[in-house]
């Protein structure tokens, strides 16, 4: 069959396939033919790209300038210029510990998910912390933009599953203690808002310490976000081991392995492989929650582009600078969201083996 053939009949079962189909086909073409013309004019056509001031921006077109101009600002914030190697570096390291994680058929695939959570928090610490020999130390206000981001969600996540599990597991548990003090912590941390934690956490927190205790304020939005986090990932695993027949862990229990060993080897594998895109849609909400710390002063790719804003040199410019915003939260949110179709993917394929 020729191209030709193909795409019509693509057309025919995709966009005209029935009288509804068809009117809503027409109606969103006649809704692009109104609002792309102007919206590639003004973004493209009568666009800026390269300047280094408001001066260059033209009065009909977007002014592009003033993410060119200021784009290292919106990735490592305040960070030292001389020292943005290291957050670049981290990255780098972040991608070669990853990859082998996540790819198909390779080797010792447990090992490099250990060392993800294991080795190269420890690394990526000593790099953008420094006060070690070689490695001046910076300060946590210094940092910013993306990065900051970046760091808060993958803190949040590495530390909130393994949280979300035991939690999940102690609300199952027999024991009324356990299973009395994971509902309570699940239901408080679901029960507030996230920005009254983020708000206690670096607000109210710091009076309830000893008299000349202090704790970085990044550190307390990462465990304000971690422990909440939790919570929800708790019950999300939980949906899970509610979806794993009764008779395996029977089965299992029959056989002489002990609680952990049952469910460590047969429930927590088929239960997270169930509640994999309710675990990867929580994690897209969170790094998305991420943007919530501009509100206490921690200066996240949002905050540092309101920073950016109220430079004498580039007033008026919102519009660029939130759709810059929105396209990297965008592009990073659906780079998550390909990587779990993928996973699913080659989880069901392996259960069809």
């Amino acid at each position: 069959m020729s191209r030709a053939p193909m795409a019509a009949v693509w057309l025919r079962r995709n966009l005209f396939a029935g009288v509804w189909n068809t009117l809503l086909t027409v109606a969103m073409v006649a809704l692009l033919a109104f609002a792309l013309p102007p919206l590639v004019r003004w973004g493209v056509a009568n666009a800026v790209l390269w300047g280094q001031s408001r001066a260059v921006c033209p009065e009909n077109g977007a002014c592009w300038a003033v993410i060119t101009a200021r784009f290292p600002f919106f990735v490592y914030g305040s960070y030292p210029v001389p020292e943005r190697w290291r957050p670049t570096l981290v990255f780098v390291l972040f991608l070669a510990f990853a990859i082998p994680a996540f790819r198909e058929r390779i080797a010792s695939r447990t090992r490099w998910v250990l060392l993800l959570v294991t080795l190269f928090p420890l690394l990526a610490g000593v790099l953008l912390w420094g006060g070690v020999p070689g490695l001046p130390f910076v300060d946590t206000s210094q940092w910013g933009g993306l990065m900051v981001n970046c760091v808060l969600a993958y803190v949040a996540v590495a530390g909130s599953l393994p949280i979300g599990i035991m939690l999940a597991l102690g609300r199952r548990s027999r024991l009324p203690v356990v299973r009395n003090f994971s509902v309570a912590f699940i239901e408080l941390w679901r029960g507030v808002p996230l920005l009254t934690v983020i708000f206690m956490a670096t607000v109210m927190l710091p009076l309830f310490l000893p008299e000349g205790a202090n704790l970085d304020r990044l550190i307390r939005a990462m465990v304000a976000l971690t422990l909440f986090t939790g919570a929800y990932m708790a019950e999300v695993v939980r949906g899970g081991l509610q979806g794993v027949s009764r008779g395996q862990e029977e089965a299992a229990y029959s056989l002489g392995l002990g609680y952990w060993r049952v469910q460590s080897l047969v429930v927590l594998p088929q239960a997270l492989r169930v509640v994999l895109p309710a675990i990867v849609n929580t994690v897209i909400d969170l790094f998305k929650d991420t943007t919530l710390v501009a509100i206490v002063g921690v200066a996240d790719l949002l905050g540092v582009v309101n920073l950016a804003l109220r430079d004498t040199a580039w007033l008026g410019l919102a519009r660029e600078g939130y759709l810059f915003a929105a396209f990297v939260f965008f592009l990073c949110c659906f780079a998550m969201s390909r990587l779990s179709a993928r996973l699913e993917r080659r989880m069901a394929q392996g259960r069809q083996r």
